[in-house]
């Protein structure tokens, strides 16, 4: 990677490099002068920026490429790409990756994963264009691979875009001091298991300063987000309004009829397999569903039990669901569990006449080794969510 850009990026999935890209076109909107950083996210941003009349149909647009964008516009940016194995992340990433060279970054695609020397190669294969970056954007401060790269990082300004709703634990455990845990990650694995904790303690203890910079020190933490977060300390926050996204499709084409969103809470462990079989039957029943948005990490085995308990056509999406439905066709509703989607899509969608609506999950619904905390997130991910109608957890449980 020769030569080094000045600022350096790391994404592990499509949402990622998709807020990266997000980012980076606030960033160039915002030059020279920048725009204000704000202390807290607003309960929802003014709709002003929105492309169509509301409602607007249409066939759905393939992305637009800004016109007379010089040469090398992008080259102050390098996105480097941490692919996971699983072959529906790879694919999304693959094509995301597409648009951000159509809009003139460079994209690295460095495996560091499948096999046991895979992360120290491609540690030594970024380690010169760590150091050299004035600037790093990562995607998930969660990641051990990416806290391990922080230690290699020299750069004053560090920016942690979205990886979903858990940029709202992120923000709240630095707040309060906390080691970095995922909300639904439950402790285990054993002697062997605190043992790996102990051995990258330090590891871990310093991607937190990193997030955490004292004052005085000329270290600077941007949080670009669509979630209600409000930071703490050197933190400064700007809202991610989906601008880029809605500049480069749509507005889409509405059909009649109504979409859900899958989530990915069974294959982690929070929901039961029964119980969510029964929500999404119910919800096709109370709002006459004909489509399934899968979540990437959703097994087929899962989707093909839902599809012949529904009827529901099975949609996996080809990049994340935010383009997906910008460019549409789309429903007139859209359906989700607590997930991201309810946050990001009123930005996406805004002025389209897209209502989206987000499900209740009972505490019934959890699997005995759900997290302490999943209850208490999930309630929060949905409280937190603005112009989204809310639908009670009965209405789901009731058709079961």
């Amino acid at each position: 990677m020769t030569p080094s850009a000045s600022t350096l990026a790391f994404v592990e999935s499509p949402v990622q490099l998709l807020n990266v890209l997000e980012w980076a076109h606030a960033q160039a909107a915002c030059a020279p002068g920048g725009a204000p950083l704000l202390d807290a996210v607003p309960a929802q941003p003014g709709r002003a920026g929105s492309r169509g009349p509301a409602g607007a149909g249409g066939a759905a647009a393939a992305p637009v490429r800004a016109p007379g964008r010089p040469a090398g516009a992008g080259s102050w940016l390098r996105i480097v790409v941490l692919p996971p194995t699983d072959p529906m992340s790879r694919g999304q990433l693959r094509r995301m990756a597409g648009l951000a060279r159509d809009e003139g970054y460079g994209v690295v695609w460095q495996e560091a994963r499948g096999g046991r020397l895979a992360p120290l190669k491609a540690l030594a294969a970024l380690a010169k264009d760590v150091r050299a970056a004035r600037r790093a954007v990562v995607g998930d401060p969660f990641s051990r691979y990416v806290q391990l790269l922080l230690t290699l990082v020299r750069a004053e300004e560090l920016v942690v875009v979205d990886d979903g709703t858990a940029t709202m634990e992120f923000v709240a455990q630095t707040a309060r001091g906390e080691r970095l845990v995922r909300w639904h990650r439950v402790g285990g694995g054993g002697l062997p298991g605190r043992v790996r904790e102990l051995a990258y303690a330090p590891v871990s203890a310093t991607a937190r300063r990193r997030f955490t910079p004292a004052a005085g020190t000329g270290r600077r933490v941007e949080v670009f987000s669509s979630m209600p977060v409000t930071v703490h300390g050197g933190m400064t926050l700007r809202v991610n309004e989906f601008a880029w996204t809605r500049a480069r499709f749509g507005p889409p084409r509405l059909t009649k009829g109504t979409d859900l969103v899958g989530t990915s809470l069974v294959e982690t462990g929070v929901v039961d397999p029964a119980r969510y079989l029964d929500a999404v039957r119910a919800l096709t029943l109370e709002h006459g569903a004909t489509r399934y948005f899968a979540h990437r990490r959703e097994s087929p085995e899962k989707l093909r039990t839902l599809s012949e308990a529904t009827g529901l056509e099975i949609v996996r999406p080809d990049l994340p669901l935010e383009l997906i439905a910008r460019r549409g066709p789309v429903g007139r509703t859209i359906v989700s569990f607590p997930s991201t989607v309810v946050h990001t899509l009123p930005y996406a969608l805004t002025g389209t006449g897209v209502t989206v609506a987000v499900c209740d999950v009972e505490a019934a619904w959890l699997t005995g080794s759900a997290s302490p905390r999943a209850r208490s997130f999930l309630a929060g991910v949905t409280e937190t969510a603005r112009d989204v109608h809310r639908l009670p957890a009965q209405t789901a449980s009731a058709a079961g």
